[in-house]
């Protein structure tokens, strides 16, 4: 239980301080890329991004984050999305970077975007899981929310999860808790892989693609330096998610997620790991 108490060890100090934000998107967000293909709109309250031939577009946070609950809506690319990938995810920097992906890839009109996900640490990742959703992405905005500490992982859905990655530190596996990292989005064109490895071109006459993004909000730990986030305890409701773990209801929903809308889980690829499966499997898969 020592290192469950070292996990709330995250807020109160110099190092660090947890904010719960909710905040207009020039505030909390800077357009990197995209020559004017991203906007932000509605007083700061919605943000687009789009696609065509020439050039996609990105945004990334102001701020970083170590350890926090993440929620973001997004409306993904309408129509025929095959070759798009609009991506969302939390990471650091440099060649040893940690990192907690969302990432959509579109599909053929009437075909199911794919929802792949993947964690690295120390600049490795491999651990993918994908999905079909129960629900059309690009018909209306749905919630997409990361809540990461130091003992889990959990992707969420709507408030659904869909998978969890657990600390796996006791078995030699390297887990991102010392890096921290900002959100970024992008929406860009992966044609040479994203939709059946590539064997599906964008369609660029329906360009220009378009996803739109509303309803950020961060209870998260922004650190004032590049040190980890060390704290004392801390009771707050309002960080729940410092120590959050499925309960026997959300472990259910999850089973039931991974049962009918699975669609590749790296624990289970035999072929790709013919000498043994990650040791990070045991608790993962």
């Amino acid at each position: 239980m020592a290192s469950s108490k070292l996990v709330l060890v995250i807020c109160f100090m110099i190092s660090a301080f947890c904010i719960a934000i909710g905040a207009k998107f020039d505030q909390e967000f800077d357009i990197t890329w995209g020559d004017g293909r991203a906007k932000i709109l509605n007083n700061g309250d919605l943000l687009t991004l789009s696609l065509d031939k020439i050039s996609g577009s990105g945004f990334q946070s102001k701020n970083e984050y170590l350890f926090g609950k993440i929620d973001m809506q997004l409306k993904l690319v309408s129509g025929n999305s095959a070759g798009t990938v609009t991506a969302y995810y939390l990471s650091s920097q440099g060649p040893t970077h940690d990192e907690i992906d969302f990432e959509f890839l579109g599909n053929l009109s009437g075909d199911p975007y794919t929802l792949h996900t993947n964690v690295f640490s120390q600049g490795k990742g491999n651990r993918e899981q994908q999905y079909h959703l129960w629900f059309d992405p690009a018909a209306d905005f749905h919630t997409y929310s990361i809540t990461w500490n130091p003992q889990r992982i959990i992707f969420y859905v709507d408030g659904t999860p869909i998978r969890e990655y657990k600390n796996s530190e006791s078995m030699g596996v390297s887990y991102p808790k010392n890096q921290s990292m900002r959100i970024y989005s992008s929406l860009w064109n992966a044609d040479d892989w994203a939709t059946r490895g590539g064997l599906v071109k964008t369609d660029w006459s329906q360009a220009p693609f378009s996803a739109s993004y509303r309803n950020f909000s961060a209870n998260a730990c922004i650190p004032s330096s590049s040190s980890s986030c060390n704290s004392n305890t801390t009771t707050s409701t309002s960080n729940s998610w410092l120590n959050e773990e499925l309960d026997n209801t959300s472990q259910e929903r999850l089973k039931w997620v991974q049962k009918n809308y699975m669609v590749y889980n790296y624990c289970t690829d035999s072929k790709r790991f013919s000498q043994g499966f990650p040791a990070d499997c045991v608790q993962n898969s």
